[in-house]
């Protein structure tokens, strides 16, 4: 691969940005106007790295969309004539000023790529233009060190589980491209995004100029240093949690590398935020932990949340150390092929060794200033199945806790995601197994019995829960208090997961 060239540093400039909006809008700069332009199939094929398709597709084209397709989504260099056409306000200069362009010669060479990011909150369906550094594909070489990511995975992971609550105050820590200070500033009043890299927080700024957001501000620093002694209502954070060896020849990234080892970043995340949440406030991360000498990840990452703090943790997966170390060696852009390969791997299992770790897990961290100190939240599971509206789906499961802390409600009605499953011996008139269904939110399925399943097959919110459980009882013909000791606390477990939910 070759050496990555010098490059600008982007540079916010508020009037030149929304000159160049305005161009972008005016070229129908958005995700579907250029999908609809070279074809879905090619658009897919550029999410694996491959520009062919998109290039026959647009071939001689040169009016301002193919133009800005090719120069800003794929990192092409362009004709300095047709990029002129195609931004009329901003200009080349325009893209010279804001560190995101330079030119050679007739030509207009790209120093970062600028792409529509669609997203769909609580308030609707939207779109912002997210500015960040030329991704392996557009330079050809592996990715420097400071290299500010744009819009990927980790981060609509990360927008999609966020509690869509209205807050005054809200911290994005380690904001990066700045795309979860965007989305969490639609709901809260002012929001402050920090970084430990200068050139992550101009991109984040320059986006937010870009996509005319206000309330934004922006702070250099380390973990909560920039927010010493402030507390905010909600703090989100996609940290640098991925776990590097801390040795010679293995290259560290800004965008994921946290300079700690192994999971320590995590913790001190966890051990520190709760100094900075207001009462009933929030924070919500992804993270990494590793399970070290036969103690699983998820017991020492329960080691490390406040007893006075709700805690819901969700672990979605979980590798090896090699199946670990081989993921984040290729997203560096080291394949095994390459010399290095061998070396690295080394490297990252030794580390793993030093500290006997056997598995790293992935997932999700919610916790929660609660003023009820009557019944504290502390969930800590595993969950692989699909999940969808997750931010949507945690928030009701908060409320949910917080209507059990006193009682079980009078009524209660079966979610209208919820089916019902039975499955039969051959011959057999009575079902082996009964399962419940969660259509969306995180897909759990529940086995129960039959009283159970009778008790939730009546919750029509007309019938109270007192008067369901009697007519179990006389049903099963067994004990009332027998049966209700029995359902009761898997009554609220249902209750709780979302699959049965308060009468109105």
């Amino acid at each position: 691969m070759t050496a990555v060239p010098d490059r600008s540093q982007p540079h916010p400039n508020l009037p030149v940005a929304q000159s160049l909006a305005a161009d972008l809008d005016d070229a129908d700069f958005r995700s579907d106007p250029l999908r609809r332009l070279w074809g879905e199939e090619a658009d897919d094929a550029l999410a694996r790295g491959l520009l062919e398709p998109i290039l026959r597709a647009l071939a001689e084209k040169d009016d301002p969309l193919p133009t800005l397709g090719r120069l800003l989504v794929l990192g092409m260099p362009q004709p300095l004539s047709a990029v002129q056409r195609a931004l009329p306000r901003a200009g080349v200069d325009g893209l010279i000023a804001l560190g995101l362009a330079r030119v050679d010669g007739a030509r207009v060479i790209p120093e970062a790529l600028i792409r529509p990011q669609s997203f769909v909150d609580a308030d609707g369906v939207g779109e912002w233009w997210i500015a960040s550094d030329l991704d392996e594909v557009a330079l050809g070489a592996a990715l420097p060190g400071d290299h500010v990511l744009g819009v990927g995975g980790a981060s609509r992971t990360l927008a999609e589980l966020v509690i869509p609550a209205t807050v005054d105050r809200a911290l994005d820590l380690g904001t990066g491209c700045g795309i979860q200070a965007l989305l969490v500033a639609r709901h809260a009043g002012r929001v402050v995004a920090t970084d430990i890299s200068e050139r992550a927080l101009a991109f984040a700024e320059i986006n937010a100029q870009l996509n005319g957001v206000r309330n934004i501000e922006f702070r250099l620093g380390s973990l909560f240093e920039p927010v010493a002694g402030e507390a905010f209502d909600l703090i989100v954070s996609n940290p640098p949690f991925v776990i590097t060896p801390r040795v010679s020849g293995v290259p560290e990234y800004e965008y994921r590398d946290g300079g700690l080892v192994g999971d320590a970043l995590v913790e001190q995340f966890v051990r520190t935020v709760p100094a900075h949440l207001t009462e009933g406030g929030m924070a919500q991360l992804l993270g990494n932990w590793e399970s070290r000498g036969g103690l699983a990840g998820l017991d020492r990452l329960r080691g490390w949340v406040r007893e006075d703090l709700d805690a819901w943790v969700i672990q979605r997966e979980e590798l090896t150390p090699l199946g670990y170390a081989e993921l984040w060696i290729r997203d560096g852009g080291t394949l095994p092929r390459d010399a290095a390969f061998t070396r690295m791997l080394s490297a990252w299992l030794d580390d793993f060794d030093e500290r006997d770790v056997d598995a790293v897990g992935f997932g999700y961290i919610l916790l929660r200033r609660s003023p009820d100190a009557a019944a504290r939240l502390r969930r800590f599971e595993k969950i692989s199945q699909p999940v969808s509206n997750l931010g949507r789906a945690l928030g009701a499961g908060l409320a949910a806790h917080d209507l059990l802390v006193t009682g079980l409600p009078a009524r209660l009605t079966v979610a209208p995601d919820v089916t019902e499953a039975r499955h039969f011996m051959p011959g057999d008139d009575d079902p082996s197994v009964i399962e419940l269904r969660q259509g969306g939110g995180l897909g759990r399925t529940v086995g129960v019995d039959p009283a159970l399943a009778g008790f939730v097959g009546a919750c029509d919110g007309e019938l109270t829960v007192s008067q369901i459980v009697a007519a179990l009882a006389d049903l099963f013909d067994v004990p009332l208090a027998e049966l209700w000791a029995d359902l009761e606390p898997r009554i609220r477990t249902l209750v709780l997961d979302g699959l049965l939910l308060p009468a109105e």
